[in-house]
């Protein structure tokens, strides 16, 4: 049996769909039925096959409740741990320790316990370290606690060192940290909004850089790696370091629409998040544009991904080829 945390997000679905096809039994957990609608879109964008998502057996937890998650745990012999809190927001920094760290240390318990043989963990690039030089990052560049950091890397950083203990304890581990994440079925969250946004004619570009990767590459670099001898690692899952306006240029295109042609500036992004900011605080809303986004939109960084390439037989799909795939699918609204 293996489990799958996250099974209604990007990654997560996506994964399922992949097991379900090498006809895995998979235990998935979710919280609420409305999520499993964006599960079943997913896998209609890879098979007209009804039967594929019944395979699933889908569990009702939050990862969080460790009464809840111990039968879980019951005959699992691999874990995929893709559940997290993706927030830029400084308030929801106690919710992503919670969901992230204290989340992720449930996990490996139970995964001790149950003697699981393998569990993997998706982290992010996030959680990698910086390179102050603008050198290829690796998986060797170290982490700078030091450093103006984001709630959501200082969590998946704490996350990984709870996944880094299983190890310690006789659970094999594999992380990975994949970049941006590129992939159907998601067009109101993570990397569907700049889909969502350039479809309908947004307007504006940066030239921050880096790392792409699609869905599926993920999904697949995760597969090989469980199913694979090597344990103990981490893989950074990048196929390539591309601008923020190459990318949505290339999105643009895919859709057929106008290219964004308004370049913003770092004094003007600095001005904008600071008055969203402003704007939350009295509105009590979610701000348009946090530090954070502000930063990593200007943020210059080149990662590598030869690690990976050097121990499993893999190649990367093109930045550009996954954007017209994802364009295909996407709701025309």
């Amino acid at each position: 049996m293996i489990l799958v945390t996250g099974g209604t997000g990007l990654v997560g679905s996506h994964l399922l769909v992949h097991l379900c096809l090498q006809n895995e039994r998979i235990r998935a957990i979710y919280r609420t039925e409305s999520s499993l609608e964006k599960v079943k879109n997913v896998f209609f964008s890879y098979t007209d096959d009804a039967t594929l998502f019944e395979k699933i057996i889908w569990f009702q937890a939050d990862i969080t409740d460790v009464p809840a998650m111990i039968p879980a745990f019951l005959d699992v012999k691999q874990v995929y741990h893709c559940a997290a809190f993706i927030s830029f927001n400084p308030k929801d920094y106690r919710e992503m320790r919670k969901v992230n760290i204290h989340g992720t240390a449930i996990m490996v318990n139970l995964a001790i316990d149950a003697k699981v043989e393998k569990f993997c963990y998706v982290s992010s690039i996030a959680a990698v370290g910086e390179s102050l030089t603008n050198d290829l990052i690796t998986e060797e560049t170290e982490w700078n606690k030091e450093l103006d950091n984001s709630g959501y890397s200082i969590t998946k950083f704490g996350a990984e060192m709870e996944v880094w203990r299983a190890s310690q304890e006789g659970v094999p581990v594999i992380l990975v940290n994949p970049g941006i994440i590129l992939g159907s079925g998601f067009g109101d969250s993570g990397s569907g909004k700049l889909f969502s946004q350039v479809y309908q004619g947004f307007p504006f570009f940066t030239e921050g850089i880096t790392g792409f990767v699609s869905v599926k590459d993920v999904v697949k670099a995760m597969i090989l790696l469980m199913n694979g001898r090597t344990a103990n690692e981490r893989f950074i899952l990048v196929s390539e370091n591309k601008s923020f306006k190459e990318v949505l240029f290339a999105i643009a295109d895919a859709f057929g629409k106008k290219r964004p042609s308004k370049k913003i500036h770092v004094w003007q992004t600095a001005v904008f998040w600071r008055f969203s900011w402003i704007v939350s605080k009295i509105t009590s809303k979610e701000p348009l544009l946090s530090k954070y986004s502000a930063k990593s939109a200007h943020h210059i960084s080149y990662y590598s991904s030869e690690k990976l390439l050097k121990t499993i037989d893999f190649q990367f799909e093109k930045v550009e080829n996954a954007i017209h795939e994802i364009t295909k699918t996407f709701p025309q609204k």
